[in-house]
């Protein structure tokens, strides 16, 4: 799930033209996914299944832009998503009243790079789709740190 947002979110940035610096890194973090995907589908003997993901995904990667709404459906239905999952996250803290192996610095530096992401689409592009995502992810990557940091504090105090 998490590769087909980058992939969304990239053709977005690609579809509406806007600025390579506004995206740059999507393309890396695909590429090591890609190459993370092959090699565990080599080494498992299942390097067959790997033409046919690379099919569906150039199929999919032509269908996001067929048409405008397609694209912008793609991209919104991504940020519910994430939302999603970073609720989950919640919601496991909330019930288990420990913070585990959650890392609040690693949910920290999320918040960071989201923050960082709104001022750079607002000095950029200004979509409304990007803010309201990255507003989101921002908000809810605060809630969880502290969510973290409650359930830290509270375990070492017992």
């Amino acid at each position: 799930i998490s590769l087909f947002s980058f992939l969304v979110f990239l053709r977005y940035q690609i579809y509406y033209g806007y600025p390579l610096e506004t995206y740059l890194e999507y393309p890396i973090i695909i590429a090591q996914d890609v190459i993370l995907l092959f090699c565990i589908m080599h080494f498992s003997g299942k390097a067959r299944r790997a033409l046919f993901y690379a099919v569906v995904f150039w199929v999919g990667w032509y269908m996001l832009t067929l048409q405008k709404w397609i694209i912008d459906l793609a991209m919104n239905l991504c940020t519910f998503v994430s939302a999603a999952s970073k609720l989950v996250q919640l919601q496991h803290l909330w019930q288990t009243k420990d913070s585990g192996q959650a890392s609040a610095l690693t949910w920290g530096m999320s918040a960071y790079t989201c923050a960082a992401r709104i001022i750079t689409t607002v000095m950029t592009t200004n979509d409304l789709a990007v803010l309201i995502r990255f507003i989101i992810m921002l908000i809810l990557n605060i809630w969880v740190t502290a969510t973290i940091l409650h359930y830290s504090k509270t375990k070492k105090t017992d």
